[in-house]
Order: C-alpha cells, then sequence, then structure tokens
C-alpha cells in the first residue's frame, strides 16, 4: 500500500546529520524510521525491530527506498550509538514545540531516571546513563530531556534543560537535589515561577523553614499573610490527609531568604496516612517559591503532587510499557539514544486519542494493523 508517512516527527530526523562516513549501504532516514516504527509497535531491542521490520519489508519498501535491504541489527547498533544525542534532542524538542504550548500556569515537572542496565560491564555500574526530563503534566508528555553520567551529575543536566526550554509563564517542579540558588535564578531568568522542596541539602534554609511554618501553623495562620487547604482520599482500606500550608510572610527567613532570587513564599505539606488499625504515620514536606499571593493553597497542593505525576505517568510506564530498565544499550550513545526513541514513541501514543486503552495495547495495534500506526504517527 503506497501511504506517504509526512508525519511531523519523521520530517524533523530527515533533517539529522548522518554520524558515518561515505559510502554507506544504508540511508539514515530508512534507519530511523523503522526503529522508530519497530519501537512503537512493541520492540525492545534491535533484534526485534529488525524481525518487526523484515515482515514489514514490503510495506516499507512503498515509503523508503531501502537500497541494501532492512538493515542488520548490528547496524542499528552502531549507528545509533554514533549518532549525536544533543542533534537527536534538538529534533525532539522542535517537534515538541508544536505539539505543546508551555506557559499559562502549566506545571513543568524536572525529574530523573536511571537506564538500570546502560552500565558497560557488570562489575562497573559507574557509567550507567541517568535521563533528566521535562514532563509538561497538562498534556502528561516529555518536553525535553538531557543526559549526565549518573545522579551525581545531575544538576547539569537541570541547568541544561532549563537553558533549553521557552519557560515563560510555567511552573518549574523540582525535588530537593534542584533547590540550588543557581537553579532558580535561571527559572526566574527564564521568566517562569519555581517550587523546589527542600530538605536538609540546604540545612540552614530547612531548619529556618521548619521553625516558621511550625510558628504558623500553631497559630492558624491567624496574623499571617497564608493561605491553607485540606484533602483526604482513601481507598484499599487506607485513608490518607493532606494539609498545605502556605504563607507570604518570607521576610521571617532573613538573610538566608535573601539569597533566594525572585522568593515570594514558603509552603508546608502535612501528609497523614493510615492504613487499616495501624498508627498514623505522618510526614512534612517544605517548599519555597516564587508564586504568590494570587495563587490558593489549592494551587499549591496541585502543583507539589503533579510533580510525582511523572513517576506514573513517564518513569512507570517507560518501565512497564517499554521495559526501559531492562534493555541492555551499552555502547557509546546508545543506550541514552533509544531512551529518546522511547520518548518520541510514548509522546505520539500519547498523542493519539481515539483507541480508548493502555500504552501497551496502543502498542500491539501499531503493530496489528499499519493504518492505525500511521495514524500515531501523522497525528
Amino acid at each position: 500500500m503506497d501511504v506517504p508517512v509526512t508525519g511531523e516527527i519523521l520530517r524533523l530526523l530527515h533533517q539529522l546529520p548522518d554520524p558515518r562516513g561515505k559510502n554507506v549501504r544504508h540511508k539514515l532516514i530508512d534507519i530511523l524510521t523503522i526503529a522508530l516504527c519497530g519501537v512503537i509497535c512493541g520492540a525492545d531491542d534491535w533484534v526485534a525491530v529488525v524481525y518487526y521490520a523484515t515482515r514489514k519489508k514490503e510495506w516499507f519498501k512503498s515509503f523508503l527506498e531501502l537500497p541494501m535491504g532492512i538493515p542488520s541489527h548490528d547496524t542499528f547498533s552502531r549507528v545509533f550509538a554514533k549518532l549525536n544525542p544533543d542533534e537527536l534532542e534538538k529534533c525532539f524538542m522542535a517537534w515538541m514545540s508544536k505539539l505543546v504550548e508551555l506557559g499559562g500556569g502549566k506545571l513543568v515537572a524536572i525529574d530523573g531516571k536511571s537506564l538500570r542496565n546502560s552500565f558497560e560491564h557488570g562489575w562497573d555500574k559507574s557509567g550507567m546513563a541517568h535521563m533528566v526530563s521535562a514532563f509538561v503534566q497538562a498534556n502528561t508528555m516529555v518536553f525535553a530531556q538531557s543526559t549526565c553520567d549518573g545522579k551525581g551529575r545531575e544538576l547539569d543536566a537541570i541547568e541544561r534543560l532549563i537553558k533549553l526550554m521557552e519557560l515563560e509563564g510555567s511552573v518549574v517542579t523540582i525535588d530537593a537535589l534542584g533547590c540550588q540558588v543557581k537553579i532558580a535564578e535561571l527559572i526566574v531568568q527564564a521568566k517562569a515561577d519555581y517550587l523546589l522542596q527542600v530538605k536538609d541539602n540546604q540545612p540552614t534554609l530547612h531548619a529556618k523553614i521548619q521553625t516558621l511554618m511550625a510558628e504558623a501553623v500553631l497559630e492558624k495562620l491567624e496574623g499571617w499573610k497564608g493561605d491553607s487547604f485540606e484533602q483526604t482520599n482513601g481507598g484499599h482500606g487506607r485513608i490518607e490527609t493532606r494539609k498545605l500550608y502556605v504563607t507570604w510572610d518570607v521576610k521571617h527567613l532573613g538573610d538566608v531568604g535573601k539569597l533566594w532570587p525572585g522568593l515570594k513564599s514558603v509552603a508546608m505539606v502535612e501528609r497523614t496516612r493510615k492504613i487499616g488499625q495501624q498508627e498514623p504515620s505522618v510526614e512534612r514536606h517544605y517548599y519555597i517559591s516564587t508564586l504568590d499571593g494570587r495563587k490558593t493553597a489549592r494551587q499549591f497542593l496541585e502543583y507539589s503532587r503533579g510533580h510525582w505525576s511523572v513517576e506514573n505517568n513517564l518513569h512507570w510506564q517507560l518501565d512497564v510499557s517499554f521495559n526501559e530498565d531492562r534493555r541492555r544499550n551499552r555502547k557509546d550513545h546508545g543506550a541514552e539514544n533509544f531512551s529518546r526513541m522511547n520518548r518520541i514513541a510514548l509522546n505520539l501514543l500519547k498523542n493519539e486519542q481515539t483507541a480508548q486503552c493502555g500504552i501497551k495495547t496502543k502498542r500491539l495495534s501499531c503493530g496489528w494493523a499499519n493504518e492505525y500506526l500511521l495514524k500515531v504517527i501523522c497525528g
């Protein structure tokens, strides 16, 4: 069936520079197109991609050149190991900027995920790749991503992401690792707001906020510029209550508060969890933010909870639906680039709204029906 594949993502992939020399046997766009289709349809390694493509050879020949037939799995592995990940990321972001609009108070959650089998040798896991993603909650899609060599270097990746994205008007959330003055400054410079979790890696600030919020809660915010909101959820014998307190009286932080660019509010989430007849457990989480009194405590709670949606809507799906943690791509940029193909595939599948089923079933459906695969890719 002669069906032109004109999806925007494929047009952008066509612009990627070929990392190989002259006299190549397979066109780069053929390799990239087959790889993306294979990943969408359920292939989780290069061997599976080749098996898939071999069985779909006549269909691929209807719109790809394939001068030497279907490439081998070794060819896929070598090409993706050499492919410049920064160029692939530019392609990814150019596509996402047309698919997802930031600003308007949308939550952009920045969080990291290790590719657990991406180390070179079993006795040395120090080279494990670590992907940091910017996740747009409203669309449940990855907007951008960067890599670093392990969690210890996550901050560099976070800084790169913030500089790459057009964040104006968005609300950026990062866990305690990203609670750094430089990170806050970059977000403010991007004309965005931040909501940063504060833990013991900022001991003076953490202690000050604990004291401040304890006093505010004790006085029930009477005489304070602040707000509070309570929410209770339950199910399967568990009851969870969340109380958020926010105050805009940041002057009480003293000199430590002046270090943080644009700081306008301090918040605390108190989470009480009770399971069956067990004694309830209580956790408290603290935040600093540039959000002012135009935002309610309820909105603060939605932002703080929304940050963790990245675990269910991205990391969990990559592990369960795409088997990302089990993949053994260990050569050069192979793991990082395959991870990007996963995220492109996941965004395409989420963007297709007509099939009322999960990501895993959508992948199977793409493998079963070329027409549905085209619908997913072309939108």
